[in-house]
């Protein structure tokens, strides 16, 4: 039985569309996103003063669930901000120069060390500690900052929380949406192997699409992306490999909240013992996170982080490490350059990553976890699902072929993951498997996976800019829709080759 749809639901239809065209066109996609949810919200609710609330309870439900992520941002601007005043980030980087040593190790090495930590406490507490460690050494290296982000998002939004291995929070939820709750390892096999396909070829396209942003290795590429200039392969632009190296140590090393007037004589002193030291602390102490998250995963019986705790004990951590390298570089000052750190941690994370806010939030008014908080419907009042409702009533269109059936899923789990959430659509998507399976003659759990993919793919952070991409391209410091016109072809590739292969495979 087909869900009814209604003028609702064609609304929010158009203004889905009119997003995705204007994020083809490279337009600002804030305009089309506010106008279509004071519209869905105008017809839904039939007054005005009700929908014009929605405009803002749509941004103000957004910023509640994706605040964690803003923070996560601020406290590791805060600490690098505060590293950069000690030159801890770049005595930091030398170790890594032996490995990361060209443009193309330093994206390989980005995407597999982002791969294992995510598969093991997934992306989002790996993003933060990956920039920590690895991305200076990277930028020196000669890798463009976009390319880091490239490198970044498919390993860990994509690779490694599309199969969700090791965790099995996603498998379990599509084997019990089909009915087979006893199949979840068999998903969670199939997921692995479709993630890699996937992973691969889109980690291929995506060093394609960026190798021309390569140049030679240099500090200078690390101190003019501290500065905020574009390291981009514009030819108008000087190549960063040319500058002179007295140039290294210009303002650029000079944080934002720091007095310009400080005598010279005292930096070098604790530049050379406290930038030491906190160089070797910061990496250890983020790596005795990664122990301490993996501990549970290889000791049975020890207490597992549950939910956002991971990014907040990374956050955390960052602020506390800020608070020690404050006071090693400024004294007793620290009580005001600390405050410091944290505003302008703040003030770029939503610089950088506000305008997601009312994006998001027009997507979330399309599921029904938000929608009642947004439209303002009494506590316990039915709240539209506009989204799912819509793909439910198409499931009828479907033809009865393997392949067919199989982008089919696919797509239903690419458009579910429109609203940002990864593992939003995985009923859904568990649900179609689980009934065309059979009818077609595919195993559910094939589809199953194949719709994971796309779901995850999309939602987890590679094709949605108001996904927790914006982690990424926060950290990496460039535009999270360069980042998502970048991924698209690449990413979307992987998935047809994939889709294709667990056909023939399965």
């Amino acid at each position: 039985m087909t869900a009814s749809l209604t003028a609702v639901h064609a609304v929010y239809l158009m203004g889905v569309f009119a997003v995705v065209i204007a994020m083809a066109l490279r337009a600002n996609v804030v305009v089309p996103a506010m106008l279509a949810s004071f519209a869905v919200a105008l017809l839904y609710t039939g007054s005005l003063v009700p929908s014009v609330i929605a405009v803002f309870n749509a941004s103000l439900v957004a910023a509640k669930e994706l605040f964690a992520i803003f923070l996560v941002i601020a406290f590791m601007t805060s600490l690098l901000n505060a590293l950069r005043g000690l030159g801890a980030d770049q005595l930091m980087v030398r170790p890594f120069r032996r490995v990361i040593t060209t443009g193309p190790v330093a994206y390989a090495v980005l995407a597999a060390v982002t791969y294992v930590i995510s598969l093991f406490f997934w992306p989002t507490p790996a993003v933060p500690l990956v920039a920590a460690t690895l991305l200076p050494a990277a930028l020196v290296a000669g890798l463009s900052p976009l390319g880091a982000a490239v490198a970044i998002a498919i390993a860990g939004q994509g690779m490694a929380l599309s199969s969700d291995y090791i965790i099995r929070v996603a498998p379990g939820i599509s084997a019990k949406a089909a009915g087979i709750p006893e199949a979840a390892a068999l998903v969670a096999d199939k997921a692995l192997v479709l993630s890699l396909v996937t992973g691969g070829i889109a980690l291929a396209l995506g060093y394609l699409a960026i190798r021309r942003q390569i140049q030679a290795p240099s500090q200078t590429h690390l101190d003019r992306w501290q500065a905020g200039e574009s390291l981009g392969d514009s030819p108008a632009q000087p190549r960063a490999d040319a500058m002179p190296e007295s140039c290294a140590a210009g303002p650029s090393t000079s944080p934002p909240g720091r007095a310009e007037g400080r005598g010279a004589a005292a930096m070098p002193v604790v530049s050379s013992v406290w930038g030491g030291r906190l160089a070797v602390l910061t990496p250890l102490v983020f790596g005795a996170l990664i122990l301490f998250m993996l501990a549970p995963k290889l000791i049975p019986g020890l207490p597992e982080l549950k939910g956002g705790d991971a990014a907040a004990l990374v956050g955390g951590t960052a602020g506390l490490l800020m608070l020690v390298a404050a006071f090693a570089a400024d004294g007793r000052q620290a009580l005001h350059s600390a405050a410091d750190h944290i505003v302008d941690g703040l003030v770029f994370a939503f610089r950088a990553m506000g305008t997601v806010l009312p994006i998001a939030g027009f997507f979330f008014l399309g599921a029904g976890e938000f929608s009642g908080a947004i439209l303002g419907l009494a506590k316990g009042a039915a709240a539209p699902d506009l989204l799912f409702e819509v793909i439910k009533a198409g499931e009828h269109l479907i033809p009865q072929n393997p392949v067919v059936v199989a982008f089919a899923v696919l797509i239903v789990g690419m458009i579910t993951g429109i609203d940002g959430s990864g593992f939003a659509g995985l009923p859904l998507t568990g649900a179609l498997s689980g009934a065309l399976g059979p009818v077609v003659g595919m195993e559910a759990t094939t589809l199953a996976a194949v719709g994971q993919m796309g779901a995850v793919w999309t939602g987890g952070g590679t094709l949605i800019a108001w996904s927790s991409l914006i982690a990424v391209t926060g950290f990496c410091r460039v535009p999270v829709l360069e980042a998502v016109r970048v991924l698209f072809l690449p990413v979307c590739a992987g998935l047809m080759v994939s889709t294709l292969l667990a056909v023939v495979l399965w």
